[in-house]
């Protein structure tokens, strides 16, 4: 997503920073669930994830402990074609599914929290027309 401003300069997301307790486990489950590989530059307290093919924003893993508000001010949306497939993976990975008592019976997403509290929600792409 990039936005022209006014005097065609552009701004865009470059990277999403997650603060995170364990870089290393973090980086086993982020790469798994995005197809995400380490950037050169990534270092043993601030690692930074690159898509493996075509374009997207990086997401940075910041090794700084913190206390994740439930519920969470930000999370990730990820478009999934087959959901029930992708979330079987995530939880697989070791993530846990969270049961939210708002949630619409014909939700389209189903949220996750993986082992730190990060949250994030696995949109069923198909049902909404969605390409991933």
């Amino acid at each position: 997503m990039a936005i022209v401003q006014s005097g065609g300069c552009m701004i865009r997301v470059g990277s999403i920073v997650i603060r995170v307790d364990g870089p290393k486990r973090q980086l086993i489950i982020s790469s798994a669930t995005l197809d995400y590989v380490p950037r050169d530059d990534s270092d043993a307290d601030f690692v930074m994830l690159r898509p493996r093919v075509g374009n997207g924003p990086n997401l940075s893993l910041d090794m700084h402990a913190s206390q994740a508000p439930i519920p969470p001010r930000i999370h990730l949306d990820l478009y999934a074609e087959q959901q029930a497939e992708e979330v079987a993976r995530l939880l697989a990975l070791g993530t846990t599914e969270i049961h939210w008592d708002k949630r619409p019976l014909d939700a389209d997403y189903v949220i996750l929290t993986d082992p730190e509290g990060n949250r994030s929600c696995v949109i069923d792409a198909a049902q909404n027309g969605q390409k991933c």
